[in-house]
Order: C-alpha cells, then sequence, then structure tokens
C-alpha cells in the first residue's frame, strides 16, 4: 500500500519561495503526480501536474511562471517549487497520485495528508 507524505510548507512573507516535497513509500512510475491547492473555505484546486515520465506539465492560470513541478522517479519523490508567492496561494498543498490520459492528470487516486503553506 503506497503512501504519499507532503513536507516543506511554512510561513512566509509574499514574494517569498518555498519548496514542497512529496515522497512514495513505493513505486509510482507509472503514474502522473500532481500537486492541488485547498484554499481556506474553498474546494481544492490542481496547481501542477507531470506526465509520468516527466516529459509533460500543466499548470494552473493562477501559478504559470511562478511553479514549477518536478520528479525523481529513481527516489519516488515529487516536488513543487513555488516563487513569488502571493497571499492567495495560502492554504494546504496535497501531492496526488494518478493517471495520464490525453495530456491531463486524471482519477487521482493516492493522496497524501497535505502540507500547509501561509504567504502573508
Amino acid at each position: 500500500h503506497v503512501q504519499l507524505v507532503e513536507s516543506g510548507g511554512g510561513s512566509v512573507q509574499a514574494g517569498g519561495s518555498l519548496r514542497l516535497s512529496c515522497a512514495a513509500s513505493g513505486y509510482t512510475g507509472s503514474y502522473c503526480m500532481g500537486w492541488y491547492h485547498q484554499a481556506p473555505g474553498k474546494e481544492r484546486e490542481g496547481v501542477a501536474t507531470m506526465s509520468p515520465g516527466g516529459s509533460r506539465t500543466t499548470y494552473a492560470d493562477s501559478v504559470k511562471g511562478r511553479f514549477t513541478i518536478s520528479r525523481d522517479n529513481y527516489k519516488q519523490m515529487a516536488y513543487l517549487q513555488m516563487n513569488s508567492l502571493k497571499p492567495e496561494d495560502t492554504g494546504v498543498y496535497y501531492c496526488a497520485a494518478g493517471h495520464w490520459d490525453d495530456g491531463n492528470c486524471v482519477a487521482a487516486f493516492l493522496w497524501g495528508q497535505g502540507t500547509q503553506v501561509t504567504v502573508s
């Protein structure tokens, strides 16, 4: 039973940077990986996804040019580099594994517990 564990969240001033990490306890190389953001009082939304091999990515318009998703399939890790953070980036960030379908990471079936990011 593979588990995902996020880390790297914290509090930062607007304009700052954070790097989130997602560690998988087992093999996730066949799945796409995604990062999702849940702001206080709002539904969870997709932020960035990456194909299983790492050659393709998708980003929400709100983070394009600021966030970068990456993965290391040898280490079973996924990352989200967040730069130029804004107060609206505040919330819980989850990583998830899903199925890559026609350029999108869908049907996420494996979720981490989330890590809190606070931007002030």
